[in-house]
Order: structure tokens, then C-alpha cells, then sequence
């Protein structure tokens, strides 16, 4: 076989919209794809150096924890290393490391005082040549940070695709009797550390959708059966700003791209449609009408377009139209119910709730909006609330084991699957963040 564009063949793991984008510029490490099996890239990464070599040790972990759990990459184990603490300025013994199967090696160092600084670089170890090197810092009390801008600079090093490590997800927090159910929106890093409570549970908080820079936070708010309002949360100073209750119910909703508008459902008697809000004043605008069902409204990337739930045929299927209106066409036939849509970046696939005639169980798919083509991710049952990362290559999604509500990962190719810890016991409904600033 011919010699590939290592970056090129690395983006063959990723999803089939960063493998559009994916550059074959700076060939980098070789991935073997043969028959459309994808091998995950070998690499070896060494305890980051530093001064504390706890800290040093802390950093490392999360860092090998990270790239692993997106599923390209496989970790050689660090008992067979020729060295166990890297030395970012120095080149690595490019033989030792393919003796123990390493095509990348990554060395890097960390130190914390008034503020955290990190630097690595990553190695071809069969070129014997650099592919990535970075420095960075933030500050002292965010250390985790440091660990996960680490990530993604190897990650984009070796993908030619930005990673998505340095990010958060938002996420409702549930606790109590079943009977009386305390609702608290929370936030954590992507990876489920970092936790910590938003709200104070006096107001079931559900269904937050965080705005395009992550400043804000829009969630609906139950104060009694037939009563729901929408309101804003300011992340950096914990201002809540209430929007308003309109009709008997109002929920789901979501950011326009340009974090100028909301977009939500409003229920009046039986019927609930979709309205339009500007943030910066007026009255809601009401974007659908008929006698049906329309909810869960998210945006298209270019704001020009909407996709949504409806049962308008019978059964809950998703539509898309305008967002000045007229008429809506129905993006799904396979499976007796799609809900809780979000369409990519490149406006090419959508990722849903689905559910197949005949069968019970909830999971989370994609559906290439081309051909129509549908793809299962998830495997186990009762899934909801899918929500992707900036990049498109990994979404986060809600499901139950043993009773209680988990968040789960998983790769927009089904490839990686793994669930993320936390310290709370029953999550539901998470929302990811865009890139940090």
C-alpha cells in the first residue's frame, strides 16, 4: 500500500463532516483503515514534567483520559515506556519509543504558582519528526483547564480538526422523591469534573441551551402544573433574567446562532407552535400554526432555518422550514418517532431521538439528510437530550441505568462510547458549551 497523508487517514476516525474538512496539509502519524475498519493511533504519553510531580502526574492522567475516551487514539501502556517523565525541549529516542509500538509520542511539562503554564510537543516516531508543538497558560485556580487545552492541542495537532476537551456542559441535576422532584441546572467540564450547582432548586429548572459565546444560559422554569416560564441565566455573575410565561405552557428553548433570539414552544389548550423572541425587546412572533404538536425548535447554522418536532402526521416526526414561515417539509420516515433534532454545522446530517416501529426503547441516530440514510449510535435504552460538540465529532446524551440518569459519550461514528462520571446521581437534559474563550 502507498504511503498516505497521516493527518488525511487519522481524519477517517473523525465524523463525516470533519472528514470534509479535514486537511491533508503537514502529513503527520499513519492510521491503517482497510475495509472501513478504523485502527485507533498508538501513542505514548509520558508524565508531564514538572516541578510538583503530583501535579505533573494529575495533568497526565487527564490528558491520556481524554484523548482515549474520543476514540482515536490508544494508549500504550506506560509501564513499557523507556522513559516515564517527558522532556519537552529535548528529542525523544525515536527508536526506543517504535520498540514499544508508539507511532506518536507526546512530551510535555506543567508548573503551577501565580498562574499555570504548560508546553508539549508531539513527535512522529517514525519520521522522527515534530508534528505539533504548543505553550499556553491560564490561571492558578484552573488547573483542570491546563490539562484539557493540553488535549486539544495534541488532538489538533494529530487530526488537523480543532478538539473539544477545553469546553463545559450544562446539565439538570435531579434529587428527591419521585413524587416531589428537586430540578437544579449545573454545569461541569466535559469530561464530568468540575461540577457545580446553578440554581437553587426552589424552581424545577429544565431544558437549559446555552447561547452561542456560553455566556448565557436559557432554560424553562415549572412554578406549577399548567405554569412555565422562560428564563436567562448569566453564567459569570448568576443573575437570572425572567423572559416571560406565554400561553398555559412555554418551554425548549434555544439560541439563534447569532445569540440575538430565542426560539421556544407555547401551549394554548391543546395546540403548541413555535415563537420567535428578539432579546433585545418586542413581543414573540409566532413562527408555525395549525392544530398539531410543533416543539423542540433548533436552529440551522445560517439562522435561516428551522428544524422541529411535530405530530402534525400522526406520529412525532422532524420538519424543517423557514424561519419567516410557510410551508414545513418532513425530514424523517424511518421509525414511528424522531424527536429533539439538531442539524450539523454543514447543514448535511441531523442527530435525533429515535425509535424504531414496534420497538419500545429510545436511542440516539443521525440521518444523512442526502440520502435519507439513518444510523444508530447508541445501544442502550430510554436515550433523550442528545447534544454535540463544537467540533461535530462527539455528542453527550441522557439515560437511565439502574434507575437513576446518566450522561453518556459517544462518537458521531459510533465508535467510542463511555459515560461520564460525576458526583451527582441523577442527570438529565445536558447542553454542551462552544469553545471557551
Amino acid at each position: 500500500m502507498t504511503m498516505m497523508n497521516r493527518r488525511a487517514v487519522l481524519a477517517l476516525g473523525l465524523s463525516s463532516a470533519a472528514m470534509a474538512a479535514a486537511s491533508p496539509a503537514l502529513a503527520q502519524l499513519q492510521i491503517t483503515v482497510s475495509g472501513g475498519n478504523f485502527t485507533p493511533l498508538p501513542i505514548a504519553i509520558p508524565e508531564f514534567a514538572s516541578a510538583d510531580p503530583a501535579f505533573g502526574r494529575d495533568v497526565t492522567q487527564i490528558v491520556r483520559n481524554n484523548l482515549v475516551n474520543s476514540g482515536l487514539f490508544r494508549l500504550i501502556d506506560p509501564a513499557s515506556y523507556p522513559v516515564v517523565t517527558g522532556t519537552p525541549d529535548a528529542t525523544p529516542d525515536f527508536a526506543a519509543w517504535r520498540g514499544i509500538g508508539a507511532d506518536g509520542v507526546v512530551m510535555g511539562g506543567a508548573e503551577r504558582g501565580g498562574s499555570i503554564q504548560s508546553s508539549l510537543r508531539v513527535w512522529d516516531t517514525a519520521a522522527g519528526q515534530q508534528v505539533t508543538g504548543k505553550a499556553y497558560g491560564t490561571d492558578a485556580n484552573s488547573w483542570l483547564r491546563i490539562a484539557h487545552m493540553a488535549s486539544d492541542a495534541i488532538y489538533s495537532g494529530l487530526t488537523g480538526e480543532t478538539g473539544y476537551f477545553d469546553t463545559r456542559i450544562v446539565y439538570v441535576a435531579e434529587s428527591g422523591p419521585k413524587a416531589n422532584r428537586t430540578k437544579r441546572l449545573a454545569i461541569m467540564d466535559q469530561d464530568g469534573a468540575n461540577n457545580r450547582i446553578l440554581t437553587d432548586g426552589r424552581l424545577a429548572a429544565i431544558t437549559p441551551r446555552l447561547s452561542p459565546n456560553g455566556q448565557l444560559c436559557a432554560y424553562m422554569v415549572l412554578d406549577g402544573p399548567q405554569s412555565s416560564g422562560i428564563f436567562i441565566l448569566n453564567l459569570a455573575t448568576g443573575q437570572t433574567q425572567a423572559l416571560g410565561r406565554f400561553g398555559q405552557m412555554s418551554c425548549a428553548p434555544r439560541f439563534s446562532p447569532d445569540g440575538r433570539r430565542l426560539v421556544f414552544s407555547v401551549t394554548n389548550g391543546a395546540v403548541t407552535n413555535i415563537y420567535g423572541l428578539d432579546l433585545a425587546g418586542g413581543q414573540p412572533q409566532q413562527l408555525t400554526t395549525g392544530s398539531a404538536i410543533d416543539t423542540s425548535p433548533s436552529y440551522s447554522a445560517d439562522g435561516q432555518r428551522l428544524t422541529f418536532e411535530s405530530d402534525r402526521g400522526g406520529r412525532p416526526q422532524i420538519y424543517k422550514q423557514n424561519i419567516n414561515g410557510g410551508s414545513a417539509e418532513r425530514l424523517t420516515f424511518v421509525g414511528n418517532y424522531n424527536a429533539n433534532a439538531k442539524l450539523s454545522v454543514d447543514g448535511q446530517t441531523m442527530v435525533m431521538v429515535h425509535r424504531q416501529d414496534g420497538y419500545r426503547n429510545f436511542h440516539i441516530a443521525t440521518q444523512d439528510l442526502k440520502s435519507g440514510n439513518l444510523r444508530i449510535l447508541t445501544e442502550t435504552s430510554l436515550d433523550e437530550s442528545p447534544t454535540v460538540s463544537p467540533n461535530g465529532t462527539m455528542l453527550i446524551y441522557a439515560t437511565r441505568q439502574q434507575g437513576k440518569g446518566v450522561l453518556m459519550l459517544v462518537s458521531t461514528n459510533g465508535r467510542a462510547r463511555s459515560v461520564i462520571p460525576t458526583q451527582f446521581t441523577d442527570l438529565r437534559v445536558p447542553s454542551w458549551s462552544p469553545y471557551l474563550p
